[in-house]
């Protein structure tokens, strides 16, 4: 026995002291990284040109963070803002002579990508150069890429431009083959998050809602790329209906494109913008050297608050919004008297209605005592619109997808999977509605009606909050609710939105609510991440996602991904339908 004690003190001794070896290496390694990266400033050299390729991503907020892990895996998503302040600094920097446009995929939603293209488009009314090249022009990057004086493409490259579509799955069938099922129960003709488990065909009232918001993004597309391109809405789309860019040579004669030649040409085109060698900067680089912020030494301030990514019940992060920490965001603008106005930016599909309303009535008691503008994203829709409604002024792009007032909730069940494989499930309870629901026997029509009073009760209070913050009636909210989506154009011309604009014509609206001239932004939520959060950090962290994709393939995956989505979300929902990707 004394044997065994002794060796168990041993491997204990050595395992404490590896760790405390290993441990301490690491530590050294992370401080030996901050350390050589923070001597390795970036200089902007005279001569310079500004590459901007957006394909690691854009992110309305990117919260700094003093997580160590983040130095050895640092975040390459970029925030809009700060892209946004480095064009406007670029423009007036000397050094910057131009910009080059050097995107694969465009890794950002819609209205970013846009917001982006005016930005350019301020650029280059200042004097100033813009061109772009690119192995494949997908359409997104088509889309900002025409915003260049000169567009060049490899010889071999790609010119995709065939107008916009989006695809939707129904699952009826699958679920009447396998037993497996979603009960719904939603209000809203227009709530199609959840039709695909109810029919196995799109209905007309879906097909009329994609049609309307995909034209009123593709008219945006053809508008900006025509005045660009000098070409008309009725050329572009004859390019699209026809293919007329499908090979380099025809997006060449079809002007669509300056010139389709190699790299090293196109670099010596820009040494002759330039006269001279080009010093190529990335946007990521000019932004580390301090250019993606804009200094202000003013006491006042305006919190801008980002509620970005699905709502879920609980703390949140930076791609969820949670209550808790939006609460103590609001709760801390509210106290702070430096602070004198809040712009809300959301970008949001929406969520769990209950975090939606919590968070709603924090900002009710914030616009009692601040001015409160919202500024949309790419999407500020369902629960996303839910706590935008209150404010006194509320902007939008114009391809922001927002609206979508309706509710909805899903309940999985299994009854028919398990009569098929031969398992009973029984029962057994005290009262008559104890036990409320069982996934292995078919929805009872008293919890159905139960679960449809609550849904109509959170529509009807979705209404009225909307109604109330608009001034408008419940009668002309429900005329455009009904789970309906709309861009942000469309949305000027129902009254659920008072300005097209952007993220910077919020905040001076909300300057000018305070009556203040000088001030400087301060950011929220702060996010502090566990030390269990931090190995989210770590690539190793994806790798079982990636394996799944891999083994299901893209089509199998996406169907796993929204069935895996769907099953996180408990209670009722305030959730928009539809997921939109333009490659």
């Amino acid at each position: 026995m004394k044997f065994f004690r002794s060796l168990l003190t041993s491997c204990l001794g050595s395992f404490i002291a590896l760790f405390v070896i290993f441990g301490l290496g690491f530590l050294m390694l992370i401080w030996m990284i901050s350390t050589t990266s923070e001597s390795e400033k970036v200089v902007v050299k005279t001569n310079s040109v500004l590459v901007l390729n957006l394909e690691d991503g854009v992110a309305d907020y990117v919260p700094s963070t003093n997580n160590p892990f983040e130095t050895l895996f640092p975040v390459k998503t970029l925030q809009l803002s700060k892209i946004i302040n480095a064009i406007e600094s670029a423009k007036q920097d000397d050094n910057i002579k131009g910009i080059s446009i050097s995107n694969g995929l465009v890794n950002a939603g819609i209205s970013q990508t846009q917001s982006i293209r005016n930005k350019i488009e301020e650029f280059k009314q200042a004097g100033k150069f813009v061109t772009s090249y690119a192995n494949i022009y997908t359409q997104k990057n088509y889309y900002l890429s025409s915003v260049a004086d000169s567009l060049y493409v490899t010889p071999t490259g790609i010119v995709d431009f065939r107008g916009l579509s989006t695809e939707r799955l129904f699952y009826k069938d699958f679920q009447e083959k396998y037993g497996v099922k979603m009960e719904v129960i939603r209000h809203g003709k227009y709530k199609s998050a959840v039709e695909g488990y109810l029919d196995n065909k799109m209905s007309a009232a879906n097909r009329e809602q994609i049609s309307s918001f995909l034209h009123s993004i593709w008219g945006e597309f053809l508008e900006d790329i025509g005045a660009s391109r000098g070409l008309t809405i009725e050329d572009l789309n004859n390019i699209a209906d026809e293919l007329l860019t499908r090979t380099t040579e025809l997006a060449v004669e079809f002007d669509m494109i300056n010139a389709a030649i190699y790299k090293d040409k196109y670099e010596e085109i820009v040494d002759e913008l330039v006269g001279a060698k080009t010093n190529y900067v990335s946007i990521s680089d000019y932004i580390s050297s301090g250019k993606g912020r804009i200094r202000s030494t003013a006491s006042n301030r305006i919190a801008v608050l980002y509620a970005q990514g699905t709502m879920l019940y609980g703390k949140g992060d930076e791609t969820v919004i949670g209550q808790e920490s939006m609460i103590k965001a609001i709760r801390k603008i509210k106290k702070d008297k430096k602070i004198k106005a809040v712009v809300l930016r959301v970008n949001s599909p929406g969520g769990v209605a209950l975090t939606g309303d919590l968070i709603w009535r924090e900002l009710e008691l914030l616009k009692q005592e601040k001015p409160f503008v919202v500024s949309m994203g790419d999407m500020a829709a369902s629960g996303g619109y839910y706590i935008a409604a209150g404010a006194q002024m509320i902007y939008a792009e114009p391809t922001t997808i927002t609206g979508s007032i309706g509710v909805f909730g899903t309940i999985p069940n299994l009854s028919g999977l398990v009569d098929n494989i031969g398992i009973n499930a029984e029962q057994v309870a005290t009262n008559k509605q104890a036990m409320g629901y069982s996934f292995y026997e078919p929805m009872t029509n008293d919890f159905y009606n139960e679960r449809k009073e609550g849904v109509e009760l959170i529509y009807k209070t979705f209404v009225n909050r909307v109604a109330d913050g608009r001034n408008m009636t419940f009668k002309e909210v429900d005329a455009v609710a009904q789970g309906r989506v709309w861009t942000g154009k469309e949305a000027i011309e129902n009254g659920l939105v008072d300005e097209l604009g952007s993220l910077n014509d919020a905040i001076d609206k909300a300057s000018e609510l305070a009556n203040i001239s000088e001030y400087r932004i301060t950011e929220y939520p702060k996010f502090q991440k566990d030390f269990e959060d931090s190995f989210n950090l770590i690539p190793f962290a994806k790798l079982k996602e990636n394996y799944i994709k891999n083994e299901l393939g893209e089509t199998n995956f996406k169907i796993y991904k929204e069935m895996k989505n769907f099953s996180q979300y408990d209670g009722i929902q305030a959730l928009v339908p539809y997921s939109i990707d333009i490659k």
